[in-house]
């Protein structure tokens, strides 16, 4: 092989990583159009979850406070696990909807539990803090939470009934159309 030759094999592996992260880029761009400007388009779209019936997986973390903080803490009551990070547009657009819906269902038992896939304490309180969020919000800096679920993209959601029970699973962002069809009725249960 001629030296020539020789060097160009070196700038493979770059033009991969290259064309990988234009790639990367494209969606997150796409992405924040979707959860941006065009917020009517995301409001009349309807995600159906996929029907689940088994036994919550167990999962321990820490909230912003330091306090361990386990799933297993809030039988009796329904719960929307959302596996997310501040750095994900779809994370970021559908927090003021679980956060409307937290404050509307609370008093009927039901909670929020946000778990934020590896970012920094700071960068997760301040975003926590710029969006009024009143709703638990967990660390998970070795992602145990998508390791547990079984999920490794964001932002995925899925709901645990008032007695213990994975029932519904969602990949993607969800909206509170979605959420009242879907998780309102497990609170009259």
């Amino acid at each position: 092989m001629t030296e020539h030759n020789k060097r160009g094999t070196n700038f493979l592996p770059l033009i991969l990583v290259g064309t990988g992260l234009l790639l990367i880029i494209g969606v997150a761009v796409f992405l924040q159009a979707r959860t941006g400007e065009s917020r009517n388009d995301y409001d009349d779209m309807t995600l159906a979850p996929v029907e689940v019936d088994q036994p919550a997986p167990e999962l321990t973390l820490f909230d912003l406070d330091g306090n361990q903080v386990s799933l297993s803490d809030f039988v009796g009551d329904v719960v929307l696990l959302n596996n997310w990070a501040t750095w994900c547009p779809p994370c970021r657009g559908e927090m003021p909807e679980f956060q409307a819906y937290f404050e509307k269902y609370q008093d009927k038992g039901f909670q929020v539990v946000a778990v934020e896939a590896g970012e920094p304490e700071e960068e997760v309180r301040r975003f926590v803090d710029e969006q009024g969020l009143e709703f638990v919000v967990l660390l998970d800096p070795e992602n145990l939470s998508l390791v547990t679920f079984q999920h490794s993209s964001l932002p995925a959601s899925f709901v645990i009934d008032r007695q213990g029970h994975l029932r519904l699973a969602w990949l993607g962002a969800i909206n509170t159309p979605t959420l009242e069809k879907y998780v309102t009725p497990l609170l009259k249960e």
